[in-house]
């Protein structure tokens, strides 16, 4: 396994046909206790700090499912850096894109060493997907077609893969953040 150092993990995410690549990493290397107010986390090598939000996950009918920490990603750069230079995600953290309004994306795995719930999420927070996303084996790219996510939203919330199954999150439940539905 090379340094973490030397290699970028990646995701590609596709809006309305306009590129916009984002990397899957680190939130503060999962070493640093971020508060949820805080100028946020940073991704190890560049250096970058992110925002971060609590993002409350409920069902329709108000009840909680489960919470996490997630990086603010709502620049064009901050999509392109997203999560990168991580091994992993501990378990209460995750990544939160958002875009300027619901389009389509084309989330792509590209050289990524962990698989993650992908949670499209429409202008309200209503999840309309959950794309489960396998890591690629060491000889693929991660590019190819069975590494694509596709799905509709305005938001985007990384998690662990698996994630949503064991907090029994569905379609149709809810987001809830400061950052959704501005």
């Amino acid at each position: 396994m090379k340094p973490t150092h030397t290699r970028r993990r990646h995701l590609k995410c596709l809006g309305s046909g306009i590129a916009v690549a984002s990397f899957a990493g680190c939130l503060s290397n999962g070493t640093e206790d971020v508060d949820s107010d805080s100028s946020g986390g940073s991704n190890g090598e560049d250096d970058i700090e992110y925002e971060t939000t609590e993002v409350r996950i409920e069902t329709e009918a108000g009840d909680e499912l489960a919470t996490v920490t997630a990086d603010i990603a709502d620049t064009p750069e901050l999509h392109e850096t997203g999560l990168s230079e991580t091994e992993s995600l501990p378990d209460d953290r995750g990544m939160l894109f958002v875009f300027d309004e619901v389009e389509d994306h084309n989330v792509i795995m590209g050289d990524m060493d962990f698989g993650i719930d992908i949670i499209f999420a429409d202008e309200d927070g209503s999840i309309n997907t959950i794309e489960h996303a396998e890591a690629p084996d060491p000889d693929e790219s991660g590019f190819e077609p069975d590494h694509m996510h596709l799905g509709i939203g305005k938001y985007i919330l990384e998690v662990n893969k698996n994630w949503t199954e064991e907090h029994e999150v569905d379609q149709g439940d809810i987001l809830v953040s400061d950052q959704i539905g501005e």
